[in-house]
């Protein structure tokens, strides 16, 4: 079974967009292996490398809200999937960037503005990590000699795509 969670990449911002994500110039590339060198290419935020350490070791990403608005694409999951990310986890997201996160067996984990900020407080650890059991619906953060745990919501449906590794392998188990 996939496992969901490792390092954490802190993206402290709202209304990141998918042109952000991966920018539209590589849209025509044949592969999802194409993307992979372009993640966050065009994100501008303080302190940011998008070729930095941070974001190639990283397996989660936390953000703020509406994450993954702007052009409905499912090469905005697919460039996180190329990089090992397994899931998103923000206040909300673009109703069809979520979908394509979960029809791509990745976790897109809503939760409240307050448990973000509180996440957040974490991105100052170098070994900041999530853990997340998408069945159970918790997550785990630690760093920095300290954890918490918080449980989030999924649909039924949402968390068999999830768990089947995506639309393709649960059709394949149903149909």
């Amino acid at each position: 079974m996939k496992q969901f969670g490792g390092p954490v990449l802190f993206l402290d911002r709202s209304d990141i967009n998918t042109d952000e994500i991966i920018p539209a110039k590589y849209l025509t590339e044949i592969t999802k292996e194409d993307l992979k060198p372009y993640i966050l290419e065009d994100l501008k935020l303080p302190g940011f490398d998008p070729k930095g350490e941070k974001t190639k070791t990283a397996r989660v990403v936390v953000s703020r809200a509406n994450f993954g608005c702007g052009s409905s694409r499912e090469h905005a999951p697919w460039v996180f999937e190329v990089n090992g990310i397994t899931a998103v986890i923000a206040e909300s997201f673009a109703r069809i960037f979520r979908q394509n996160m979960f029809n791509c067996g990745m976790a897109a984990i809503e939760l409240s503005a307050d448990t973000i900020e509180g996440l957040f407080t974490y991105a100052g650890c170098a070994d900041a990590a999530i853990s997340i059991d998408v069945a159970g619906q918790t997550l785990t953060i630690s760093g920095g000699g300290t954890s918490e745990t918080h449980s989030f919501d999924i649909s039924p449906f949402d968390k068999a795509l999830v768990l089947a590794g995506g639309w393709v392998d649960y059709a394949d188990s149903k149909y």
